[in-house]
């Protein structure tokens, strides 16, 4: 396929000089080492060289994608099918239904994304026919080894035999590469640290007393008002305190952390995308590879303790030449040694209001791909069923068993009331609002 069509599919006039790199090296078909941060762009950097190893000819899973968290095993399929390519992509992880991903499975998809513990499951099983799998791809593969997932990725990849290529990326810097992973004689592509890929990022710091950190936070989301934002939290108790005191203020919002169940991540971060929720509290969770769109302001409540988590906070804002404002808040005995002391001061001495709530509300659909409903399904309902206008409709997710539609606020009570009892491709479908 050609590269200016796939670029085209994804609305990208130009690569940047990563994936540009990261394409040139791959070619001669050596292992790859791609270092760089996170918003540089690597995920289509590794997925072009991908699609050039796919033979049209050939049937069964010809590259394996082990990420780290679900969330970036979606964000890249999400990528793969917007490349518009024709080839099966399947993303497969835990607290997914395994019966659906068997049955996915059955007609082997060309590319295969998931994470170890769901795809060594899948491989014991036999779900799968590995050998006829020739590219790998481990990305965040520091993230994997982090997470603990060493054995099951070491069981992975001991089983793949006909790999002739090898892509790991990773956001820091590594000492060596385990020699599970099989990677010999790579060839390296390091973009850490080099001005082409950081963020157009403007620091500014807040200094304020511990016991008054909250109420300097919630000053701080009133000045920054109608704007999209993610607040890092070191801990999932900060995470739900915060939230306790923005539902007292009946401001809307949603949080994010690995102690919620799946679902309600994943419905927390398609809020967040399609605009309905404009800010996200959050632990270091969403610092990487997850599917947000760029994010005007970080907050950073509490800092983290190393420098390469803060890099990676930063890198969900002035992603790919954007730009983006970071506060920091802090407390009066905080002290950071990786941070540069002449950071700007932000004062906050205005008379601010509680920001509006979101234009956008999100409604649910129970029907999915499993009930052959797609976008254009759920667009012909809404406007001709529900009386809306195009520019009533925002962004549509399709899952495999619900959908989901971000539509005007105001005009929400009286929608839901009129697809009441309505039928969508010959049966009712029960609409309401996705909490």
């Amino acid at each position: 396929m050609e590269l200016q069509k796939v670029l085209s599919n994804l609305n990208i006039k130009k690569l940047n000089p990563l994936q540009e790199e990261v394409i040139e090296k791959a070619k001669i078909g050596a292992d790859l080492m791609v270092l760089a941060p996170t918003g540089s762009g690597k995920t289509l950097a590794f997925l072009l060289p991908v699609l050039r190893n796919i033979n049209e000819q050939s049937r069964g899973v010809q590259c394996l994608i082990l990420v780290p968290s679900r969330e970036l095993g979606l964000q890249i399929e999400q990528v793969f099918k917007q490349m518009s390519t024709g080839f099966k992509v399947t993303c497969c992880y835990g607290g997914h239904s395994v019966k659906v991903e068997r049955n996915t499975l059955t007609e082997a998809p060309t590319v295969l994304i998931g994470t170890p513990g769901r795809i060594a499951f899948h491989l014991r099983e036999q779900n799968f026919d590995e050998s006829t799998i020739t590219t790998l791809v481990l990305d965040e593969f520091d993230k994997s080894l982090e997470f603990g997932f060493t054995e099951d990725m070491s069981f992975i990849i001991g089983s793949l035999y006909l790999l002739k290529q090898r892509i790991l990326t990773s956001a820091t810097a590594m000492q060596e590469i385990p020699a599970f992973t099989g990677i010999r004689n790579h060839l390296e592509v390091n973009f850490l640290g080099q001005q082409e890929v950081l963020p157009d990022l403007k620091l500014k710091r807040i200094d304020t007393l511990a016991e008054e950190k909250l109420e300097t936070l919630f000053k701080l989301i009133c000045k920054i008002g109608d704007h999209s934002m993610l607040i890092f939290c070191n801990h999932r108790e900060t995470v739900d305190r915060i939230s306790d005191l923005l539902i007292d203020q009946d401001l809307v919002h949603d949080i994010f952390h690995g102690g919620m169940e799946q679902d309600d991540r994943e419905r927390a971060l398609l809020k967040f995308r399609n605009g309905s929720v404009k800010i996200l509290i959050t632990t270091d969770l969403a610092a990487r590879g997850l599917d947000i769109p760029e994010v005007e302001f970080i907050i950073h409540y509490q800092l983290p303790y190393t420098k390469d988590a803060f890099v990676h906070r930063n890198g969900r804002t002035a992603r790919m030449n954007a730009k983006g404002t970071a506060y920091l808040i802090f407390a009066e005995d905080e002290k950071f040694p990786y941070l540069d002391n002449n950071i700007e001061v932000e004062h906050l001495d205005g008379d601010y209001q509680i920001p509006p709530d979101s234009e956008w509300q999100t409604i649910y659909l129970a029907a999915g791909k499993k009930d052959k409903i797609n976008k254009i399904d759920i667009v012909g309902f809404l406007l001709k069923v529900g009386g809306l206008a195009k520019e009533d409709l925002g962004l549509i997710e399709v899952k495999d068993l619900s959908a989901y539609a971000a539509v005007k606020r105001k005009l929400v009570p009286q929608l839901i009331n009129k697809l009441s009892g309505q039928k969508m491709k010959g049966r009712k479908i029960k609409v309401e609002i996705a909490n």
